[in-house]
Formats: structure tokens, C-alpha cells, sequence
């Protein structure tokens, strides 16, 4: 961060806080998993404490008027706030990171970039609460969305505007699973001064780091994967670029949409075991999307780990696994389709993700109602469509589940 210090220092003697890996992790390279556990945090020199406490402060004393120790208001820095925002710095390739109240925030604070008059270009099929805050918020400040299949790259040129300001991306998509050229997009982006903003969610920076790719921004629902239990709510941005970084703790900090120490301490504990729950995530849902799309009742499975998908080399480039979401389509009427969901034990229908536990979902009716019905249909978001969060529970007690919810549906 660049604008306060690591959070166990508060002695006066502010450590460099640009290095995302923490003081005793310099020079050496660590993988991911060794920097999931370390990566911005080191035992407190005080207590020798392992884990980063929760510093519920809203205030900080002062050695004299504007002489602080690196913090002085939590909404502007908060230790533990500091700890996690390095963690998340190193796990996505960054420089500096941002944490917010909620993945909404985080997604509002890339928008506050914007002037009237600018232009978006976003994916025809984003998340609902995306596509809401750009055609129900950001629109009345007269910033205008072009929203197009964003796997389809001339679309995308065609999209762009002389006072198109950013270009929007998800992937792996929520919910149909396309998966975009970050790379290319970030081309068409930047061939017109534009910033591009991937939104990292489904597949974590386990699976795919987009600042590698050529991204300005990544956006990260802390309360999905790298919270990982359900249990908290929050949101990050992550960037390479300091300047840039500035202009969203500016932001950050004059909006408030800020996480409390204890939020920040749970998706700590998160990113630790974010490895090997990705591991397990990818292993169920593989094999769960394979016994789907071989069953009868089944007509189309969305997962990009399937040789059937049309994006799989891409994934298979792009990504070092395929993730835990997928998506189908039951193959009955939309009653049948809600009995499915509706019916379920081991899969929880709950709108969300990225828990340890399976959730089930009816995107048309839920995640994605505030989408237009003709226009979730155009972009291919039926009213049949069942989207999974896959947990990691034993995968052979998900199909009994699912094959006893889809008996109940057609009996």
C-alpha cells in the first residue's frame, strides 16, 4: 500500500509498504501457496502473536498534532485492513491493493474513475449487480454502457468509442462460463486510452492473475473464494501501477465504503487454506460437470473444463485450472427447473458463491433478475438456466443430490 504501513509495525518505523510479499518473504520467489499463508503478515514483534490481530480501533493516538504512526482513522487505514491488501497484492501479481465493504463497492470505486460523458463497454452477459449499477446508477451521470458478447473481439472494436474510458471483463462469465482473451481485450482497451478492468471472482488468483495479462485493474469479491466460508462480506481492487492506486485510495477513503477489522481478519484466514480449497473446488466440479453432461435429463452444460466448451483451449492457456462454478440447462419446463433447485439437501439454494458448501441457483429468477428478461434471453440467460457453486463436500453425494432433485421435478 502506499499509504500506510505494514500493519505490525506501529512503532514509527514505517517498512516499505509497495512490497506485497512482507519483509520475510524478500528476494526469495515464494510459490502461491507459501505466499496465501505470509504474504504481507509476519508474527507480532511484541507478543510474537502468529496471526494478524484485529485491531478494533476507529481512532489512533497521535505523538503530536498530524504526527501519527502510520494510521489515524480506521476508515483511511486499519492494521489488519493493511495486512490483508498486501496478502491480496502478492496473490494477483500487484503492486497494491484496495479492500471495500462489499465486491459492489469495490466495483463502484472503479467507476468513480469515470467522468460524465464517458463510455463502457462491458460482456452482453456481466453479473446482475453489474450490469444494474451501470444502466440504473451510473447511467443518470451520463456515462453510457455498450454491452456486447466480449469473446467476440471485432464486436468489441466496433463497441468502442473516442470517449470510451474502460472496457469491462469477467471471466470466466457469471453465468454462462465464457471465457475472455483478458490479453486481447486489454489490446483493444488500451489502443484507445481506455483502462481495463477484469472482474477476477470466479476464478480466483489461484487460477488466473489478469495484471499478467495486460490488465489495469482487477476487481475480487472477497466474500466469494477468498473468503472462502460465508461468513463475510468485502471487496478488492488490485493494480501495478502506483498512480492509478492513488486515484482509488482517494476514492477508498472519500466514499467510505471501507471493511472493518474483523471482515479483513476473516478473509485473512481465508487466503490461507485458498490453495488447497481451489484444488478441491476444481476436482468436484470437473467431475460433477462430466455426470452432467452425460446425463439424459441435461441438455447443455456450461463449464470450461469440458473439451465441449467452446473456450476450453483459451481456459487451458489462460487459467491453471478450471474453477468450481458451472451452469446447465435441465432439460424440462421452468417449473421443473425450479422444483429442481428447490429440492435439493447437500446443495443450499442460496444466491452467493465460493463457499465451502454447494449452492444451487435459478440465475433468471435471482442473481441476475435485475437484468431485463429480453435481455438476459438474447444473451442466452434462459429461464431454465441452473447455475452451481460447487463445494467440497464428496462429489458422489452432489449426484445422488441432483439426480433426486431432478426425480422430484419430472415425476
Amino acid at each position: 500500500m502506499s499509504d500506510t504501513p505494514d500493519g505490525d509495525n506501529l512503532d514509527g518505523d514505517t517498512p516499505d509498504g509497495d512490497n506485497p510479499d512482507g519483509d520475510n518473504l524478500d528476494g526469495d520467489d515464494p510459490r502461491f501457496e507459501t505466499r496465501a499463508i505470509h504474504a504481507g503478515q509476519e508474527p507480532d514483534p511484541e507478543t510474537g502473536a502468529l496471526m494478524t490481530p484485529i485491531h478494533a480501533n476507529s481512532t489512533y493516538e497521535q505523538d503530536g498534532p498530524g504526527d501519527h504512526r502510520g494510521y489515524e482513522y480506521s476508515r483511511t487505514g486499519n492494521p489488519t485492513r493493511t495486512d490483508l491488501e498486501a496478502n491480496l497484492a502478492s496473490l494477483e501479481s500487484g503492486s497494491h491493493a484496495r479492500c471495500f465493504s462489499s465486491g459492489m463497492g469495490a466495483i463502484n470505486t472503479v467507476l468513480n474513475l469515470l467522468s460524465a460523458g464517458d463510455h463502457v463497454v462491458a460482456g452482453d452477459d456481466v453479473y446482475g449487480g453489474t450490469h444494474r449499477i451501470l444502466t440504473q446508477v451510473y447511467d443518470e451521470y451520463d456515462v453510457d454502457t455498450t454491452f456486447v458478447d466480449t469473446t467476440d473481439h471485432d464486436a468489441v472494436r466496433d463497441a468502442v468509442r473516442e470517449e470510451t474510458a474502460l472496457v469491462w471483463v469477467e471471466t470466466p462469465t457469471n453465468p454462462l462460463m465464457n471465457v475472455n482473451d483478458i490479453g486481447a481485450l486489454a489490446d483493444v482497451a488500451h489502443a484507445n486510452d481506455a483502462l481495463c478492468a477484469v472482474d477476477n471472482t470466479f476464478a480466483t488468483p489461484y487460477l488466473q492473475r489478469p495484471l499478467e495479462h495486460g490488465a489495469d485493474i482487477v476487481c475480487q469479491s472477497l466474500t466469494k473464494y477468498l473468503g472462502g466460508h460465508s461468513d463475510t462480506i468485502g471487496g478488492a481492487l488490485i493494480v501495478d501501477d502506483e498512480g492509478l492506486d492513488e486515484r482509488l485510495g482517494f476514492y477508498q477513503n472519500s466514499v467510505g465504503a471501507t471493511p472493518g477489522p474483523f471482515d479483513a481478519f476473516l478473509v485473512l484466514r481465508g487466503t490461507k487454506t485458498l490453495p488447497v480449497r481451489m484444488d478441491r473446488h476444481c476436482e468436484n466440479a470437473m467431475a460433477l460437470a462430466e455426470w452432467l453432461e452425460s446425463h439424459d435429463d441435461v441438455d447443455r452444460v456450461y463449464y470450461p473444463g469440458l473439451e465441449s466448451h467452446p473456450d476450453h483451449g483459451l481456459a487451458a492457456e489462460q487459467m491453471d485450472g478450471f474453477g468450481g462454478m458451472l451452469s446447465f440447462e435441465f432439460d424440462g419446463t421452468l417449473d421443473q427447473a425450479s422444483t429442481v433447485v428447490s429440492e435439493t439437501e447437500v446443495f443450499t439454494l442460496a444466491e452467493s458463491l465460493g463457499g465451502v458448501e454447494s449452492l444451487i441457483e435459478q440465475p433468471a429468477a435471482m442473481t441476475h433478475a435485475a437484468i431485463p428478461r429480453e435481455e438476459r434471453l438474447a444473451a442466452g440467460l434462459t429461464d431454465g438456466l441452473i447455475r452451481v457453486s460447487v463445494g467440497i463436500e464428496h462429489v458422489d453425494d452432489m449426484k445422488a443430490d441432483l439426480q433426486a432433485a431432478f426425480d422430484a421435478a419430472l415425476e
